[in-house]
């Protein structure tokens, strides 16, 4: 299974409560089998053909570890990262997560040896288990992000994990055209903006379609944010790629686990907002326990935050009804 044991513990520190850390994590840990020991040396010639094998994770992770130690973090990022950006599926995002998570702790400034080994164990999960999204193509519509994730085909057999359902993309009916729909952007700036928007268009849906697959579906906002979150450490000349790579990965996700209807908004929570709207759901969630709720709840806060919009806070409460508490 994927890691969500940093990713969820970064959340509770910088949102202010890491005093559950500890515990968190000694109830997650029995949930983790150890890694896989190293079996043959990936080097810098040879990495293309390990790309997308899981069973190479440990050789994977003894490589990354070893690009951290020769060279500045984010040197390895920016290396890195349009090498993998393709693959942003891999782990049903989980991936590209983790690393959004912990380049938000080492871009405000811890860059401790626990801090850049956690980077590239990140990065070593996201090669391991690097998949593409078949039949994309780059965004060259008018749509903005709410409008073509309305326009995204809902795949008819949804069943089975990530891997197969993903294939079974490359025959929808409509999908690289709804892939395209999403308007082209003009420069990283723009790219940056309309990911932004992305990321607010993808927590507000959850709200009315999260009933589908609540977990996988949190995933649609959650990817693109922690996206977001790195282009900073990224050179301007990726960020457009990024863009288009988190789109089509939400789109994904949308299309391999979204209803074919949503829920009508009278059926829903409505949410209030006020002065500790957001310190209130985060601590709700912190005591919720579930690092996907404890994810989704730090994304839906940031987008209420920016955009003032409490459907935002609405779909937290709808994570809550969907997601049960852990313990």
């Amino acid at each position: 299974m994927s890691n969500h044991g940093p990713m969820a513990a970064e959340v509770l520190v910088r949102r202010g409560h890491g005093a559950r850390v500890p515990r968190w994590i000694d109830a997650y840990l029995a949930r983790l089998d150890d890694l896989p020991a190293p079996s043959e040396a990936i080097t810098d010639e040879n990495w293309p053909a390990a790309l997308g094998d899981f069973r190479r994770v440990g050789d994977w992770t003894r490589y990354f570890v070893g690009q951290v130690e020769q060279a500045p973090w984010r040197n390895v990022l920016i290396t890195w990262w349009p090498r993998l950006l393709d693959g942003i599926a891999a782990g049903a995002t989980h991936s590209v997560i983790r690393v959004g998570h912990v380049v938000r702790i080492l871009l405000v400034g811890d860059q401790s040896p626990p801090a850049v080994t956690e980077l590239a164990h990140a990065l070593a999960y996201w090669a391991a288990r690097s998949r593409g999204v078949p039949g994309v193509v780059a965004p060259t519509g008018q749509a903005d992000p709410a409008a073509a994730l309305e326009r995204v085909p809902r795949l008819a057999d949804q069943s089975g994990p990530i891997a197969g359902r993903l294939e079974r993309l490359g025959e929808l009916p409509g999908w690289p055209s709804s892939v395209a729909a999403l308007r082209r952007v003009g420069d990283p700036d723009d790219a940056q903006r309309l990911l932004s928007d992305l990321v607010t268009a993808a927590t507000l849906r959850y709200l009315t379609h999260g009933h589908a697959s609540p977990v996988l579906l949190v995933h649609a906002a959650t990817a693109p944010n922690a996206v977001l979150h790195t282009l900073p450490a990224l050179p301007r000349e990726l960020w457009v790629a990024s863009l288009n790579a988190s789109w089509a990965a939400s789109a994904a996700v949308t299309a391999t686990y979204g209803p074919a209807v949503g829920t009508p908004r009278e059926q829903l929570p409505v949410a209030s907002d006020g002065a500790h709207a957001v310190p209130d759901a985060l601590e709700r969630a912190a005591a919720h326990g579930d690092e996907h709720v404890i994810k989704f709840t730090d994304t839906a806060a940031e987008v209420y935050e920016r955009t003032g919009d409490v459907g935002a806070l609405a779909a937290i409460e709808r994570v809550h009804q969907l997601i049960p508490a852990d313990g």
